[in-house]
């Protein structure tokens, strides 16, 4: 059954105020913004409109807030509270008597569903509707292609909620924040599902990269053969994870296959990572393929997979570096391949988005991993989040498009910056954009996954390698420092950046631990491991990012920086097979 709302029953129903008329420019103050997703960047996009007065409604097809969040509640995020709760959000809170958790211990998926969205979401009240999905945005009465008085009409939101039915949202402006978490990446290294893939997904013997390994899903990996593929966070939580099961289980077999040349962008800077948690997840995962715990397989693609005989384990056929290889026997293949935005349900707007990153033109250049390696973004916010269609922009994980490393204040400084565009506080507030990112340790990598910062034919441990920013940042960047960028693309090498705007306390950078690197780590030889004597200290620079034009000074030197602050490994792990050979395992 299909429902049809003329737009000025649909604004009183929303808004409880007059219908403005159809005629009416989008920046009429009756009609909402309308926020798709609510997540943690789509409820903080939702508090600091609310904070302008603005009147917004946020829609989420899941039948609680946090939906996708909550299907990862059982990985801890490498991120502290006071890192992840925005500013306003926290305002609003603090009115209804909540305060924001003081522990440092950051929290699981399902504690900052409960403990943070779900309470931000009482306190926006029926703003927030659950189970309605957006299934569409255009222009009313407008399709794509026609450009003349566009700005004049409302943007209309199609949504269909849990009964079937649809109907449509009028808007003065639509800020996606659905995220990409319904867009997993497939198996395959040319964006397309492998053969046998779907397959093996629907038989449950290929799943997604967070399962819960040590709760729900326990049984399925205790005493059994699991491969892990992918390059980033998801895939470090669940090794880590299936580690824990596989010392508890006797007959556990991990594998663990990366396209890279090897894993130490996954590694990342261990005690020079500025959020420890995240530092340590990579240093335990080391450990844990150091022991031979876990057998690493680098450079491997996959190519095809497939249903062995007995209906219960596949066989993954792919290349590494010595020609064909294939792992039979596999119970289950965990594909932590990272994912990609849906951009269906905007086919009606009048996009601009990368043509590889699907992200929005402007901002791709600044997160692209193939040239930007630092895990750090530069500072930026409404004028670079919208689109040739008026009163649409791009938020939260989706902004980056395909690309890794979300961190959710990242997201939290974009909505502020749009709601204050918004509100007509452009100069106040919206251009004014600033954004501290805490230093990840990992300053870059080549094209095979290679540290480049360490001198030719040198392990990057003992060298004296510097940060990225220390050693030029935005303001000159070595040429050894990252790959070669595309003509007119600044240098990525910034770590921390501030505009003029006043914040207390300053805004740092929080992570879910969502996204994944597409390749990590260092190729070379293992020497010993480089003495503290070797490190030195550097000058970290900070950028004042203003519409992309760079002015930096000094700070204050830290010792040691984190890029030299990353331990690893005196010897290398071995590698499961040699060239020619299979791997074959017993029975299931």
């Amino acid at each position: 059954m299909t429902t049809t709302i003329t737009t000025p029953t649909l604004t009183r129903i929303l808004t409880g105020t007059a219908s403005p008329g159809l005629g009416s420019a989008p920046g009429s103050a009756a009609l909402p913004v309308v926020v798709i997703g609510a997540g943690p960047v789509g409820l903080a996009a939702a508090a600091n409109l609310v904070g302008y007065g603005l009147p917004v409604v946020v829609l989420e097809a899941g039948e609680q807030v946090g939906h996708a969040v909550r299907q990862w509640g059982h990985v801890r995020t490498f991120t502290p509270w006071r890192y992840i709760v925005d500013e306003r959000a926290e305002a609003l809170l603090s009115a209804h008597g909540w305060a924001r958790p003081d522990t440092p211990v950051p929290p699981t998926g399902a504690e900052l569903a409960e403990s943070y969205l779900q309470p931000l979401a009482a306190a926006l009240g029926d703003r927030v509707r659950v189970n309605t999905r957006v299934v569409a945005v255009s222009r009313e009465g407008m399709d794509k292609t026609r450009t003349v008085g566009r700005a004049q009409r409302p943007l209309l939101v199609r949504v269909r909620t849990a009964d079937g039915a649809l109907s449509d949202v009028a808007a003065r402006a639509v800020i996606d924040a659905s995220g990409t978490w319904s867009g997993p990446n497939p198996l395959g290294s040319s964006g397309l599902a492998l053969p046998g893939e779907a397959e093996a997904t629907e038989r449950g013997l290929l799943v997604g990269g967070l399962p819960d390994v040590l709760g729900a899903d326990v049984a399925r990996y205790a005493g059994r053969r699991t491969l892990v593929v992918g390059s980033g966070h998801s895939a470090a939580n669940t090794l880590l994870a299936l580690g824990r099961v596989a010392a508890a289980a006797p007959g556990t077999q991990l594998w663990w296959a990366v396209r890279g040349g090897a894993a130490e962008k996954v590694y990342g800077g261990g005690p020079g990572d500025e959020l420890p948690e995240r530092g340590r997840l990579g240093t335990d995962l080391r450990a844990l393929v150091a022991s031979g715990a876990v057998r690493l397989l680098t450079g491997f693609t996959a190519t095809a997979v497939r249903i062995d005989p007995d209906g219960r384990t596949v066989t993954v056929v792919g290349t590494g570096p010595g020609g064909p290889r294939q792992l039979t026997g596999l119970h289950t293949v965990v594909a932590a391949t990272g994912f990609r935005p849906d951009v269906g349900m905007l086919a009606e707007l009048q996009l601009d988005l990368d043509p590889a990153l699907e992200a929005p033109r402007v901002l791709a250049p600044l997160v692209d991993p193939q040239f930007h390696s630092c895990g750090t973004v530069p500072p930026h916010g409404h004028r670079e989040l919208t689109h040739p269609e008026p009163g649409s922009y791009t938020v939260g994980m989706k902004s980056y498009g395909r690309a890794p490393t979300f961190l959710i204040t990242t997201g939290n400084e974009q909505v502020r910056s749009i709601a204050a565009a918004l509100a007509g506080d452009t100069a106040a507030a919206a251009d004014r954009v600033q954004l501290v990112l805490p230093d990840s340790g990992v300053c870059s990598v080549g094209p095979a996954g290679q540290d480049t910062t360490a001198p030719t034919g040198q392990h990057p441990a003992a060298a004296s390698t510097q940060d990225t920013a220390a050693a030029g940042g935005c303001c000159g960047t070595p040429p050894a420092a990252h790959r070669d960028r595309p003509a007119g693309v600044p240098a990525q090498g910034l770590r921390t950046g501030r505009g003029r705007r006043p914040r207390s306390p300053p805004v740092r950078a929080a992570g879910i631990g969502g996204g994944t690197s597409r390749a990590g780590g260092w190729s070379g030889p293992w020497p010993a491991p480089r003495s503290s004597a070797t490190a030195s200290s550097t000058t970290r620079s900070r950028c004042t990012w203003l519409r992309c034009a760079p002015r930096c000074t000094p700070a204050p030197a830290r010792s040691p920086s984190p890029c030299q602050s990353a331990s690893r490994s005196p010897a290398p792990p071995p590698q499961p097979w040699a060239a020619g050979s299979t791997p074959t395992v017993p029975g299931p």
